[in-house]
């Protein structure tokens, strides 16, 4: 069965799930850098400025439970400037699945291969050592375009509200525009892939309209487990307005170690997400390669903050 656009649209359904990680690498095994930045700052004397530049590899790029690199690796930076009034700035940027190449299906940015974050917001202490943050969070993705004749972007924005309390970290985001670029004329109709990219009988709503109003929330722990071991969990919910086939649980659960200056990690990531509307297809001379992007797997990762 396929979607108003085709097979050339019909997986395309993941590529919207995605995100903020420094805002983005609260999805792999590193902890959130624009958070650590803001932390930071709070601590700091009155008079203080922080500047923190960070580099990453991972072997996969996990937003949200999901992979955006048709589970392969990237290499994120990023760099996040907080004042001791609570206030920060940031940006962050990977590579991503994508390019002139991209079949259509599945978590692909067709004509463009990079997501470049921008984020900026305010955080403040309030009682037992309670801290809450509320920003927003722009995601661009240069010369992307949805392979669909009105050429509609993925570029996404979104606003949160966290809080942070001794290892324990809570964050809503609310999507105030399209969820990275799904509405009718993006995937109306729009229906998953089996292991061979034959569409599936998962279909998106023919006129389900904007996806604004999408959300996530995300509960996260950071313990410290003495000499510079970190324990890492999580567990998220995304909850995709009017698509909700593409709604689903992400967990995660893991360890950090700083070693030699650098921050090593390696962390079990998981979901319980519908395989078909999250699976990928590279075509090749040879016929389609198919990935679930949304199952479980290993990712390592090695960070290095400046």
């Amino acid at each position: 069965m396929q979607g108003r656009h085709g097979l050339g649209s019909s997986a395309r359904i993941h590529q919207c799930i995605r995100r903020s990680l420094a805002a983005s690498l609260a999805s792999t095994a590193l902890a959130v850098p624009y958070l650590a930045a803001v932390q930071a700052a709070g601590e700091a004397p009155a008079s203080t400025q922080i500047a923190i530049g960070n580099i990453s590899m991972v072997s996969d790029y996990r937003f949200r439970g999901i992979s955006q690199t048709f589970k392969e690796p990237a290499l994120q930076g990023g760099i996040d400037y907080s004042h001791a009034s609570g206030g920060y700035l940031g940006t962050w940027a990977s590579n991503v699945y994508g390019g002139t190449n991209a079949s259509g299906l599945g978590v692909n940015y067709f004509n463009g291969d990079m997501e470049w974050e921008f984020y900026g917001g305010y955080k403040w202490k309030t009682f037992k050592g309670v801290i809450l943050d509320a920003g927003l969070l722009y995601y661009w993705y240069p010369g992307a375009k949805w392979a669909v004749p009105t050429q509609d972007k993925y570029n996404s924005t979104e606003v949160y509200l966290g809080a942070a309390w001794n290892w324990l970290t809570v964050k809503y985001s609310y999507a105030l525009s399209d969820y990275f670029g799904m509405k009718t004329d993006t995937m109306g109709g729009v229906c998953g892939i089996n292991s061979s990219a034959v569409p599936t009988a998962t279909c998106m709503p023919v006129n389900a309209g904007s996806s604004k109003g999408s959300s996530y929330l995300d509960i996260g722990v950071n313990y410290d487990l003495g000499d510079k071991l970190i324990l890492v969990g999580h567990i998220g919910h995304a909850s995709v307005r009017r698509y909700s086939p593409m709604s689903y649980t992400d967990w995660k659960i893991g360890v950090t170690k700083e070693w030699a200056g650098l921050t090593w990690g390696a962390s079990y990531i998981d979901t319980d997400a519908k395989a078909d509307v999250y699976r990928t297809a590279k075509i090749e001379a040879t016929g389609p390669k198919v990935r679930d992007t949304s199952n479980g797997t290993l990712v390592l990762s090695v960070r290095k903050t400046f």
